[in-house]
């Protein structure tokens, strides 16, 4: 491979990952309003991974991250700083970056076929519930007391379970035509 080409190559990877950090941005300030309301935060990160893949989705979530860390308000309510990610739900935008790695891994394994990308999300999507829940504990503790386990899953993870497992759905529908559209 020539050096022009490689560096037309990195250029594009790099434009991508900018468009979808972007994208993420942008689903994270839409909310929807239910009794406990949510963002359209995972189907960016979701879009991201399923048109792009592993390596350039990734990118795309630490550029998401990077941006917040260094206050751009591009978290939801239009947040940003380091204190959104050091605050009780900050495990759970640093988990977007363990569904990043998931999703890579199981598809560089497996190949990016349906069933591939639909574990490979499922179980980056319990990382990220994972790792948030228990960050939330300890950030909970140390601000307002104790609080157990099962009370955080049943506050910060359950109900978004159905709304996160739809926009899963719609995104792996929707880059399957964004992939063509890229190539």
């Amino acid at each position: 491979m020539n050096t022009e080409k490689a560096t037309h190559i990195r250029t594009i990877d790099l434009l991508y990952s900018a468009f979808f950090a972007v994208l993420i941005a942008v689903c994270a300030w839409i909310s929807v309003p239910t009794l406990i309301p949510f963002t359209l935060q995972t189907f960016g990160i979701f879009t991201a991974l399923c048109t792009l893949g592993g390596k350039r989705g990734t990118a795309a979530i630490v550029v998401y991250l990077a941006l917040g860390a260094l206050g751009l308000p591009v978290f939801s309510n239009f947040s940003g700083g380091l204190g959104q990610l050091i605050g009780t739900t900050g495990g759970y935008l640093l988990g977007f970056l363990f569904t990043g790695l998931i999703y890579w891994l199981i598809t560089s394994i497996f190949g990016r076929k349906l069933w591939a990308e639909i574990i490979a999300l499922i179980f980056g999507l319990a990382a990220v519930y994972a790792f948030g829940t228990l960050w939330y504990t300890v950030a909970y503790a140390g601000n307002s007391g104790s609080i157990g386990f099962g009370a955080a899953l049943s506050t910060c993870v359950v109900p978004f379970i159905v709304p996160d497992l739809v926009k899963m759905a719609l995104a792996l529908a929707i880059s399957k035509k964004l992939r063509k559209l890229l190539k």
